[in-house]
Order: structure tokens, then sequence, then C-alpha cells
């Protein structure tokens, strides 16, 4: 099985491309942030499925990028573009906030920078959409644990058939340091979502989020410089690191904590469950990643999962606003 870092070399033209949309990424997020706009009509579920679309195939462009920044240089250049975009944009306010607020910002950039650099240590050893399918346990454990539903235990349970048929009983098939890696970046997730929802609710707009992706960026910053240098300032990869950013953090960042204004976190938990198939479609169309019979099915597995914990969600949300019979 190849890896995404088998292919060293200069990214295609395929996936240079986005890195010469950031002026139309900053008007969608000046939108997203403000909460109008088109992206405000998406509604919450259009939020995050739009923000899964951008993050994964933001997640492919950075694939393309390792070779010449290294996973801890990507990861660098993707949070400090990120969080100079959202200080620029946001522009939030220092004074004003408790303690108990700058506690819950500071957690969720820790959360933030963990997430980001242990999926990239995953993805530089594994395929995108596998490496995506083993984070996305971290989110359905949470949806789990926080409806204590027992036909959530089902789910979960098609979720780990999947996981086993991924791993081949073992994952022989993949290399163990990666699913680790991805592993440990779901539990990462997971800590991303709640954090993420506590933040909407203490700073007003985005500005939270803006402030927790200068805490990751300065957190990750040593780790970028030490591996990378001088390789982080090369104008090339400096506009991919951009596109990366603006893909992958500052529109899906900005979606999702818009979607959690309106949407229980198990639920948002849940949908995120859907990113292993955008992964694998990104990985096919970008970085011609194919997939065996059985990733494939595996991958389907977990979606599956996710559905049907979706559904669990808004049926059980319905109920509870029925009417009672008088």
């Amino acid at each position: 099985m190849s890896t995404p870092s088998a292919n060293p070399g200069t990214p295609s033209p395929a996936v240079a491309a986005p890195a010469d949309v950031p002026a139309a990424a900053a008007v969608a997020t000046s939108d997203a942030v403000r909460g109008d706009g088109r992206w405000g009509s998406l509604g919450p579920v259009g939020l995050v499925l739009a923000g899964g679309i951008s993050v994964q195939f933001g997640a492919a462009l950075a694939v393309s990028l390792m070779p010449r920044a290294g996973a801890l240089g990507v990861v660098t250049l993707r949070l400090a573009v990120a969080a100079v975009v959202m200080l620029l944009v946001c522009r939030p306010r220092l004074r004003g906030h408790s303690r108990a607020d700058w506690g819950t910002v500071v957690v969720f950039g820790i959360a933030m920078a963990g997430m980001n650099g242990l999926f990239y240590q995953a993805v530089d050893r594994i395929p995108l959409g596998p490496a995506v399918t083993l984070e996305v346990l971290g989110p359905l454990a949470l949806s789990v644990f926080a409806s204590r539903r027992a036909v959530n235990l089902v789910w979960a349970a098609l979720a780990l058939a999947g996981v086993f048929l991924l791993s081949g009983g073992g994952f022989e098939g993949l290399d163990p340091a990666g699913a680790g890696f991805a592993l440990a970046a779901g539990a990462m997730w997971a800590a991303y979502i709640v954090f993420s929802a506590r933040t909407g609710r203490r700073f007003p707009q985005a500005d939270g989020l803006a402030l927790a992706m200068a805490v990751g960026a300065l957190l990750f910053l040593p780790l970028g410089v030490v591996e990378s240098g001088a390789k982080l300032v090369d104008p090339v990869t400096l506009g991919l690191g951009a596109g990366v950013a603006l893909l992958s953090s500052v529109l899906p960042y900005t979606l999702e904590l818009l979607a959690l204004r309106r949407l229980p976190a198990p639920t948002f938990a849940v949908l995120m469950s859907l990113e292993p198939a955008i992964a694998a479609a990104a990985g096919f169309l970008i970085l011609d990643q194919a997939l065996s019979a059985t990733q494939s099915a595996a991958i389907a597995l977990v979606v599956a999962a996710s559905m049907g914990a979706v559904r669990t969600q808004v049926g059980r949300r319905r109920a509870k606003a029925l009417p009672e019979p008088s």
C-alpha cells in the first residue's frame, strides 16, 4: 500500500491551484464570522458538510506539501497563516474576559494544535481515507457517551467492524505508527468539538476561534522551525501553506463554530463521521490514492454508523418536541 509520502517532489498543478484563492476565501470568511451572507443561509447541517469538504481537500493539498516542508512544518504554516487571517478579520478584544474564558480558549488552542499535529503525522504514513476513518472514532465515541442511548452502541459496533476491516485484523496493512497517530488525533478531535462549543458560547462571533488559533500557532512554531527552518519562508511553500490554512482551518473552523451554535455537540460529532468518505474522494482525486474493496467497505461501514447515529439523534429531538396527548 502506498503512503502519502511515497511520491516526493514538487506538488502538481492540480494541487497547487488552491493557493491562488486567498481573496475569495477572505471574503467568504468575513461573511461567515459576521454570521450573515450566503454561508449563514446553508443551515447548520450544510455548514458542517461544507466545512468537511473544505478541510479534506485542504488535507490533500497538505499531503502534497509535506515533501517540501515536513509534517510539522505544514502544521506550523497552516496554524500560523490561519491565525493571522482570523486575527485580522475578527480583531478580537483582549480585555473584558474572565479567567474561565481564557482557560477555555487556551485548552481549545491546545486541542486544535494537538489534533492537527497528530493527524498530519498520520497522513505522512498512511493514506488520507483510512487516516480520517480512524480519526473519526473520536467524535463517534463522544456521540455514544454523550447520548447515553443503548441504540448508539449498535452504531458504535458497526463503526468498530469497519475499523477491523480497515486494519486487516491488526493494522499490518497500515503503518502501525500512522494508525496510532490517527487514533490519537481522534481523541483530540473529540476535545476540539467540546471546547469549540464552549468557546462559541463564551466569545462573540469567531473571536474565540481566532484567539485559539493564535495559541495553537505559538505552540507549534518552535516545532516547525526545528524541523523545516528556512523552508518555511520559501515563497512557493508559503503560498501552498496559505492555501492549506484557508481550506483546512479558516473556512471549516469558522463554519463549524457557527454550526455548533445551532447544533448539539453529539449531533455535530456524528456528522463529522461523514468525513472518511470525503477524505477518500479527495485522496483519490488529488493524490491518486486508490482504495481496495475491503478498505472501501470499511469506510462505508463507518459512514453508515454515522448516519444511523444522526437519525437516532434527530428522532430523539423530534420525539421531545411532540406535545403530549391531553
